[in-house]
């Protein structure tokens, strides 16, 4: 993953205000900030454990929970997944959570999210135990947060990943989950966006049974997509149940 996709924009709003001592502290206390967190990058290439120090210590030195710090948790994160200190790389990430909560914005924080969690779903040395903790730990921080939106994003995410990976016991209980989440307590779904959301669960269902070959759960599955009447389904979706569908019909 590239910096850009790491490091949100540098740029921030300028304070015009008027009480010009106490911004001149502020003001050099955030420079020193920024300049250990731009020389920290500049030592990643040639001596990753200095750049690991210098960037923990922006941690330490931003008196309250900002950009700085959330900026350095991004980079420690990315210099430790390169050197394969996939533990560590996970322990700055649980940090790093913690400052989606009020210390950056909810869009910032989302982009950092999934850009992190593609990073370690496309990483080729990670073994699925620890992949498996760094979508929890995120599951975790956006129930806390009340962000259900991305919480169900993340779960999509992690299905899918576990559908490529034919992993197919996580996947189940990934799709499990989800059920629960789109169905009331009378297993209806008429909210639009739940349903939408079915209709892909639906369609991750179709595939898991295909590539397994399980044809009566893949029939029983599509009868149930044409049901679902409140949805918006994405075109990618929709041609998922109708290839399957079509193959389904096929082998009978």
């Amino acid at each position: 993953m590239s910096d850009d996709e790491f490091l949100m924009d540098d740029g921030a709003e300028e304070d015009y205000g008027f009480e010009y001592e106490d911004e001149d502290g502020e003001d050099e206390a955030d420079a020193d900030v920024e300049n250990r967190y731009y020389n920290a990058k500049a030592l990643k290439e040639d001596d990753p454990d200095a750049a690991i120090r210098e960037l923990k210590a922006v941690v330490e030195l931003e008196p309250e929970k900002g950009e700085w710090g959330f900026k350095a948790l991004k980079q420690q994160i990315k210099i430790n997944f390169h050197r394969g200190r996939h533990t560590e790389a996970l322990e700055s990430y649980e940090v790093l959570l913690s400052y989606t909560k009020s210390a950056v914005t909810r869009n910032t924080s989302e982009k950092a999210i999934n850009n992190i969690l593609d990073y370690v779903s496309n990483s080729p040395t990670l073994d699925l135990g620890t992949m498996e903790r760094f979508y929890d730990v995120t599951k975790r921080a956006l129930e806390q947060s009340k962000n259900e939106r991305l919480s169900i994003k993340t779960d999509l995410k992690l299905a899918r990943l576990w559908l490529a990976r034919q992993e197919w016991n996580r996947l189940t209980k990934t799709l499990k989950q989800l059920h629960e989440y789109c169905t009331d307590e009378e297993g209806d779904s008429n909210d639009q966006s739940k349903g939408t959301i079915l209709l892909e669960v639906y369609a991750l269902e179709i595939q898991m049974y295909g590539e397994q070959g399980n044809y009566k759960k893949l029939k029983e599955t599509y009868t149930a997509t044409q049901f679902v009447k409140s949805a918006i389904p994405h075109p990618r979706i929709q041609g998922v149940i109708r290839e399957c569908g079509g193959k389904m019909h096929m082998a009978e």
